[in-house]
């Protein structure tokens, strides 16, 4: 090959790389140049709002405060009427039975079946039966066998309150008595606590399940003692 021949740069392969590899030297020199800024102290991140009660708050818990102590104070007060209150001996009775003991006892009875009643539906409706699909009449049933259960405490309540009052001289009387307090102060709880959106899931059920207990302590109380006692009478 003949040196003093020229070179020409459009017939040489390498030469295109040999002039970006200059520029790259070049741009490389700038940046080199350029200063670097010093790492400095990161912000601190924030912390996510957490959603939902803080470790420790209760807010439903909170929520049974005022249907418990409005209930606390009526059977408080039931307790303190029958006991200051002079007792007449008698009561205005219901047509068809023989005596306000006979009434008082089949009122109770009719309570606590229908109390019965609200437990079973209860159960259904909270998926504790082995029903498949609970009926659509399920919470009807469960709601006017409530009512009609308390219904029927009112004459036996104002007949005991009224004629009778609150009397501790008897074991079995006193157990009954201070049942019924109770039972009117369980049950009002659990009727302000019905509507409130934010009472934990567990509320409705002990407050249901502590009236039925009531309930069936007052039916032991009063009419199985009279079925056994008396017979079974009208």
């Amino acid at each position: 090959m003949n040196l003093s021949q020229r070179h020409d740069p459009d017939q040489d392969p390498t030469s295109s790389w040999t002039v970006p590899l200059g520029r790259d030297r070049a741009a490389g020199a700038i940046r080199s140049e350029a200063p670097i800024p010093e790492p400095g102290p990161q912000p601190s991140p924030q912390p996510s709002p957490q959603l939902g009660p803080q470790p420790g708050a209760r807010p439903g818990a909170r929520a049974l405060l005022v249907p418990l102590l409005a209930g606390g104070l009526l059977a408080l007060a039931l307790g303190v009427y029958g006991r200051l209150h002079t007792p007449t001996g008698f009561a205005v009775g219901p047509a068809g039975f023989s005596g306000p003991l006979a009434m008082k006892a089949w009122f109770t009875t009719g309570a606590f079946v229908g109390a019965l009643v609200q437990v079973g539906s209860a159960l259904v409706m909270y998926g504790r039966l082995p029903v498949a699909r609970p009926p659509s009449w399920i919470g009807g049933l469960h709601r006017w066998s409530g009512r009609v259960a308390f219904l029927l405490t009112i004459p036996v309540a104002f007949h005991c309150l009224y004629a009778l009052g609150l009397q501790y001289d008897v074991a079995r009387v006193l157990v009954h008595s201070l049942l019924g307090c109770f039972f009117y102060g369980v049950f009002t709880a659990k009727m302000l606590a019905l509507p409130k959106p934010d009472v934990p899931g567990w509320g409705l059920p002990v407050l249901g399940g502590l009236a039925f207990t009531a309930l069936v302590g007052l039916w032991l109380t009063s009419s199985l003692w009279f079925f056994t006692v008396m017979g079974v009478k009208f």
